[in-house]
């Protein structure tokens, strides 16, 4: 699974996936590709299906908001 914290506090870019790509989640045809600007892995890309795209925003969106304890932030 993604470590979304430390790979996706990056801008993204989000376009449309290359004809014939499939989904890196779910193996269905993909309709986005979501590009990390800059950071440690600048243009790093996934491909996602129209499904999976909305629950990739929605966990990091959620990991962006989420409290993080000290234990969590020392130990992970």
């Amino acid at each position: 699974m993604l470590n979304i914290e430390n790979e996706f506090r990056q801008p993204l870019s989000i376009d449309e996936a290359p004809k014939g790509s499939v989904c890196e989640w779910c193996g269905k045809p993909a309709e986005h590709q979501f590009i990390v600007l800059g950071g440690k892995c600048p243009n790093e890309s996934g491909l996602f299906c129209s499904v999976c795209s909305d629950e990739f925003v929605r966990a990091v969106a959620s990991s962006l908001c989420r409290e993080v304890t000290p234990e969590e932030a020392v130990y992970g």
